[in-house]
């Protein structure tokens, strides 16, 4: 029989303490080594709330799972602000370079509809449309088109820079 233990983590700031002590503590587990392999796995996202699941077996063995913070929140994050725009048609609050865009895409990768890393930038860009974020200085939708005519090819590949 296993045991699940679902939680929100600050990206690579977990400690023994709470939530995660009180939760497992009482399974007879080593929090310790569990929190470190937490820390490993969330480092990427710094300073972002992400959803971390543990499953412990019964021989005492675990496994971390670690989901991603929402779309909209990365592109807060990578943009350096404090939140969208609350008028995204006409006022811009941020921008994100396309090489940022293809990192969220990234690590969205697994909670995103889109295939390829074309189509899975292009949800992206999508979502900074709504959230009055412009990519290099430019208009979303026009990036989008900039994205289905090949303009960003090479951004794309991948070990692009």
């Amino acid at each position: 029989m296993a045991d699940t233990v679902e939680v929100m983590i600050e990206g690579g700031a977990a400690t023994p303490g709470q939530p995660l002590g009180p939760a497992l503590g009482p399974l007879g587990v080593n929090v310790v080594l569990i929190v470190a392999e937490i820390n490993k796995k969330t480092a990427a996202f710094k300073g972002m709330k992400v959803p971390v699941k543990i499953v412990i077996q019964a021989d005492k063995s675990f496994a971390v799972s670690v989901g991603t913070p929402p779309t909209s929140a990365l592109i807060i994050a990578e943009a350096k602000v404090e939140k969208g725009s609350g008028s995204p048609k006409s006022a811009m609050v941020g921008n994100l370079s396309f090489a940022q865009v293809v990192k969220i895409a990234a690590m969205k990768e697994g909670d995103l509809l889109g295939r390829s890393i074309r189509d899975r930038a292009r949800e992206v860009v999508g979502t900074c449309v709504s959230m009055g974020v412009t990519v290099d200085g430019k208009d979303p939708r026009e990036v989008q088109k900039l994205i289905n005519g090949g303009q960003y090819e090479a951004a794309l590949q991948p070990g692009a820079p």
